[in-house]
């Protein structure tokens, strides 16, 4: 296999490396049950996650039937925030396969980091508790940089932070936030088809589709190919 030295990996969060939907669709259920309003299934709101806290609230609120005061955003952001936390990894897994990518992508030279729309903190509160955090020279939320993705600003930001060449970068994600932003910071985009997107992954327009992490190395190696 080729030396990966040189070229750096960035994951998206939710939905790639963490099914985190159970989680943050729990906080959601709790909030709404608090209000006497009907739980949302977790397979029908997992689509609300990928796009940040505030985004998956107010969503989640409004198809729930619930009414959404803009005034009232910030509590109940906090109110989220709050519980979500100490809530964050009840029962989060990182996806099959995904430790043993890291390790095989790691020892053959990669810079691996996190470009996320999950909040800097919690990222990191989460990635701790799964016992990743090791593995990632930087995890970056959207509060880290100058412009959130679907802007390739943050896979250019997150790259540069963690040592890396964006011109040598490759971006693995699950929706299109991470499709657009790698396009336009001139990445290529790995999609994986596990996870959160409305969208069908394959019409999301990734460089390549794949079905499960022991996939990604070969997936790496047709892009790094096909750029050097």
């Amino acid at each position: 296999m080729r030396d990966l030295e040189g070229w750096t990996i960035a994951f998206d969060l939710d939905g790639t490396l963490v099914e985190t939907a159970p989680d943050l669709i729990g906080t959601l259920n709790r909030m709404l049950a608090a209000r006497d309003i009907p739980r949302m299934p977790v397979e029908a709101a997992q689509h609300l996650v990928g796009h940040g806290a505030l985004a998956l609230l107010r969503h989640g609120f409004q198809e729930a039937g619930a009414a959404w005061d803009e005034a009232q955003a910030p509590a109940l952001l906090e109110e989220f925030l709050a519980d979500y936390l100490a809530n964050i990894a009840v029962h989060s897994r990182p996806y099959d396969g995904v430790v043993e990518t890291l390790e095989r992508l790691a020892a053959r030279g990669a810079i691996l980091c996190v470009a996320t729309n999950k909040r800097t903190d919690l990222s990191v509160a989460l990635i701790e508790a799964l016992g990743l955090g090791r593995h990632f020279a930087v995890v970056c939320g959207p509060d880290r940089v100058s412009a959130r993705k679907p802007d390739g600003a943050h896979i250019r930001e997150a790259v540069t932070m963690a040592g890396g060449d964006p011109r040598r970068a490759i971006m693995v994600g699950d929706g299109a936030p991470d499709v657009q932003a790698a396009k336009r910071a001139g990445a290529p985009c790995v999609v994986v088809t596990f996870g959160y997107t409305p969208i069908p992954a394959a019409e999301l327009g990734g460089d390549v589709l794949i079905d499960h992490f022991d996939a990604l190395e070969a997936a790496v190696d047709r892009l790094v190919a096909g750029r050097i």
